[in-house]
């Protein structure tokens, strides 16, 4: 079982910045992620980061915008969001896989979700 703690979310303006941060059991699976899901949409993969191998992926809606990135010392991966905008509003989930599926997502594990408003 993979425990996922998110942490970092709240409110912001449009145009600020969040960072979020995923806290693992044991140490950081190859493939780490995070998801969003808004009220009345289904759920996204906005970035992945495979990392054996330190490449990341994201969704074409929050490239060069948002930035994932590990801290294997900390069992940590960080979603950098800058440039945030009223649809960036959602749950985010951090996600854990063993390999990325065939969107380049990761999504067996999920965690508690941590809510991101922009307004």
């Amino acid at each position: 079982h993979v425990q996922l703690v998110e942490s970092g979310g709240g409110s912001v303006q449009a145009g600020g910045s969040l960072r979020l941060s995923c806290t693992t059991s044991g140490y950081l699976r190859d493939c780490m992620g995070w998801f969003r899901q808004a009220p009345g949409k289904e759920r996204e993969g906005v970035a992945a980061i495979y990392t054996e191998i330190d490449t990341t992926h994201y969704a074409d809606s929050v490239k060069g915008r948002f930035t994932i990135s590990q801290d294997n010392a900390k069992n940590t991966v960080y979603l950098q969001m800058n440039s945030l905008k009223p649809e960036d509003t959602g749950m985010y989930y951090c996600t854990a896989d063993s390999h990325p599926a065939w969107d380049g997502f990761c999504s067996r594990y999920s965690g508690q979700g941590t809510q991101v408003t922009v307004s």
